[in-house]
Order: C-alpha cells, then structure tokens, then sequence
C-alpha cells in the first residue's frame, strides 16, 4: 500500500501553495537576520516590540535561578509554580475576570476550552473566517458546528433561531488575524442574551493594543464577564512570550480545570516564562507610548499605500492585508520585496479563501518611519515589476473601518 506522499507534495508544489520554513538567527525585531542575510521585516506579531526586551529577558534570567527551566509536569501534578499562579491572578485583574487560567499555547487552549463546554446535545456558532484552532475545536467538540458569514450578525440570528441545542455557543476571533478587521462584539453579545448563548472570543490580535490599557476588544467595547463570559488570549503576541490564557467566571475556570483535556494532560509552561510575561504585562499597561506610536504608523503606511493606489483591506489594527489575488503573483511581490531586503508574508490557501491570496504585512511598535518609508518604496517597485498596480492611473480612494484609537465609540 502506498501513500502517495510525494505526488501530493508535487501537486501542492504546483498549484504555488507549497510552504517553505525560515530559519531565524537573530532575535525579533525590526531588523532580522534569515539564513545569514539582513531583513527589515514586516511579518511578525509582536504588536509592542516586546519579544526582545530587556526587562522581559532579565526576569526570565532571574526566574531560571528560582524554577529552573521546565515545566516538569501538568498544572494538576506539580507543575503549576508560584509564577504561574502570579500570572494568573494579574491577567485575571487586567481583564477584569474573576480568574485567568494558562494554557500552553492559543491552538491547545481553544481545543481544551470548546470540547469542556460542548457536547453532542449542544450547538457552536462560529465565524467562517475564524482562526484554525477555533474550527478545528468546533469540528472536534462533537456539538452541532455551524459557521456563519464573515461579521454578519443577521446571518447569525438566523442561524440562533433555528436551534434547540442545549447550550449554545457563540465563537468568534477579535481582530481576525488575516484581514486585520474587529469583530461587532457588542452585537454578538447582545445576540448571545437574547438567544441565552454564551460568546466566547479569541482576542489573540487585540489584547496589546486595542482599548485604553491594551485590553483588547472586551476594554474597547466595555463589555463586563456577564456580556463575555469565554475571553481568550495568546501570550505569543503583544505580550512577547508564550502560552495563552481563558479569563472568565471562577464557575468556568474550575470547569476547564476539571474538563480541559489539552490543561490535564500536558506539561506546564516554564516557569520563566510565566515570570517574564508578568513583566510584558506591566510594560504593556504602563507604556501607553508603544500603542499611540503603533497606531500612528498604520495611518502613515495607510496613507502612503492610498497615494501609491495598493489596494489595502479595510484595517485599522497592525495587520494591513495588501489585495492580491493570484497565488503566484502574491508570492512574486514577497520575491521582489525580499529582493530589495524587506521581508512580508504572502498568505495563500487554505489559509485564505481561493483568489484572496495577500500579503500580510505587520507593525510594531518597535518600527519607526523611515522603516515604513523604505517598505513604501519597495512596494512600489513589487507592483511596478509584478504588475499588480499601474501607477498611470490616479490614487485609488480607500474607506476605512471603524477608528480604533482608544475607547472605540
């Protein structure tokens, strides 16, 4: 019996969809170093250029001394260190939860968080445009998985009305990590009272840098543990480190503690980095500075792409999806712009839906200008050899989405 390993890996190769691994050799930032050549590189999620920080990394040294460096064993064995407990109760205040619990990562924690929940009498309700991990634990639960039309609230309600599933859950990102648009929350929350569901929300994007202390999408639209009762967030992001965290009721957290496959049985998080991450947290509530300079490098690229006429998806976060369409032709720009020393992602399918191939451009807050002078001018030269744009015709008019500096109104 043969599995046809290698046709399949040819015919992936052939369609322009085949995935190629960089090897990194240097930290995060602005400047990297990729198989020993210099990039200025647009293509991480480190919202807040906390990765490589310096106060991060002296309490991940100082943790070491303390913990050591594994985990050891699960959270339920003894695994779960006084760091990690710290961790807990200070996201829990940030969020204004009762209780936080860590995870390992954004993937293991929405597979434990939806298969605890859900069961073959119930029903999950999720946008088609969510994140992998949040389909697959939808698919996985065994409930009844329904996906609704990207942010249509109508279609949604159409879809609650129908149901007579025990328990109802609704499940969407925050900021969608491939088109960089908000989730209408607050009329997903009032849908989820009025058809008595429950909304959980995988801010993985937001947490950082939406709301007045980088909150996310839950401080940006004001809503309490009641209005969201399943809030989700990655540590891997804004926060520079690793794991991710559920916040919510004590109800909830001591349910996952009980139910949560992928919480029991894993290895818990090291220590040290549950200690740095404390940092991350208190440099990302003190340092205002880092969101107010993020956002005023997305309207200065936005600007700038609106004058060169690159047609921009309407965002308003650090993910600024430039249109492209084709497969190849989105993997041609990445060449030309590697070329020039600009590293950015191309996104194809799966990872997005057929002809809505892009690039997938990404700032932080440890960017500066002329970092994004420079990508504008590379871009232009891509499109001009590509063919993507021609610049004989006057600069396209781009709408954008709803501003999202501070308290979103």
């Amino acid at each position: 019996m043969s599995f046809n390993l290698e046709q399949d890996l040819e015919a992936r190769y052939a369609a322009g969809l085949y995935r190629r691994r960089k090897t990194l050799d240097s930290p995060q930032g602005p400047e990297v170093i990729i198989n020993g050549q210099h990039y200025l590189a647009f293509c991480s999620n480190d919202y807040l250029g906390l990765a490589n920080h310096p106060d991060v990394i002296a309490s991940f040294r100082q943790a070491t001394d303390n913990y050591g460096l594994g985990g050891g064993a699960s959270h339920l064995v003894v695994g779960h260190s006084r760091a990690h407990h710290q961790l807990e109760e200070e996201l829990a205040e940030f969020t204004g939860r009762e209780r936080a619990l860590l995870f390992s990562n954004g993937y293991m924690a929405n597979l434990g968080i939806i298969s605890a929940l859900l069961g073959k009498q119930d029903a999950v309700f999720q946008d088609r445009l969510n994140h992998a991990s949040l389909l697959d634990a939808g698919q996985l639960s065994g409930a009844r998985f329904q996906r609704y039309l990207h942010n249509d609230v109508d279609n949604l309600n159409n879809r609650l009305q129908k149901t007579s599933a025990r328990r109802k859950l609704i499940v969407t990102d925050g900021v969608f990590s491939m088109d960089g648009d908000v989730a209408p929350v607050k009329a997903l929350s009032d849908l989820a009272e009025q058809y008595q569901a429950w909304l959980m929300v995988d801010d993985a994007h937001g947490f950082g840098f939406l709301g007045e202390t980088g909150g996310g999408v839950a401080e940006a639209y004001g809503l309490s543990q009641k209005e969201l009762p399943v809030l989700v967030g990655t540590l891997g992001k804004a926060f520079g480190t690793s794991g991710a965290f559920v916040a919510g009721s004590d109800a909830l957290i001591e349910t996952l503690i009980q139910f949560a496959r992928t919480y029991i049985y894993t290895t818990s998080m090291p220590p040290a980095v549950a200690s740095a991450t404390r940092t991350s947290l208190l440099l990302l509530q003190e340092q205002h500075w880092r969101r107010e300079h993020l956002q005023s490098l997305i309207q200065y690229f936005r600007f700038g792409c609106e004058q060169l006429g690159l047609p921009l998806m309407p965002s308003q976060t650090p993910i600024q999806p430039l249109l492209i369409g084709c497969e190849r032709r989105a993997m041609e720009m990445s060449k030309r712009l590697s070329e020039q020393g600009i590293l950015v992602t191309a996104i194809r399918p799966p990872t997005v839906p057929k002809g809505s191939s892009r690039l997938r451009i990404t700032f932080s807050a440890s960017h500066e200008l002329h970092h994004v002078d420079r990508l504008l001018d590379a871009l232009k030269m891509a499109a001009q050899s590509v063919g993507t744009v021609d610049f004989s015709d006057e600069p396209a008019v781009l709408t954008d989405s709803l501003p999202m500096t501070g308290v979103l109104s």
